[in-house]
């Protein structure tokens, strides 16, 4: 079972995601889309490991470059994740919100709405 700790996720997804290098003489690509959560998870957890297993040999020119490639990938998740994260936030607050009301259906509902995107953050 993976879990994906979100206050690790998010620190990592407020972290800038436009940090590629800018240099004019390096290709620069567009990594795979991240058009949900689940997807952009799934990405996130791939691509991790496949730095972390260039980052456990030699760094040559040809590493490097699939290290390049991929954060653009790394970068699409994190997007998505820090997206969906400030929404799960603010579904989370709606939930709050109710229960200090006693609103047992907005609990209900926003209860079932967060329950439903925070358990795609545990695998």
């Amino acid at each position: 079972m993976r879990v994906f700790l979100l206050p690790v996720t998010l620190t990592a997804a407020l972290m800038s995601v436009n940090t590629a290098l800018a240099s004019g003489d390096i290709e620069h690509f567009k990594g795979l889309p991240a058009n949900s959560l689940e997807q952009a998870l799934s990405n996130f957890v791939e691509y991790n490991k496949r730095l972390e297993n260039i980052l456990a040999g030699e760094l040559t020119t040809e590493t490097m470059t699939q290290v390049h490639e991929l954060t653009y990938t790394l970068e699409n998740a994190l997007e998505r994740i820090r997206q969906d994260s400030a929404e799960l936030a603010e579904t989370l607050e709606e939930v709050h919100l109710a229960s200090e009301r006693y609103d047992a259906e907005a609990v209900r509902k926003h209860g079932q709405d967060y329950l439903k995107v925070s358990s795609q953050l545990v695998h």
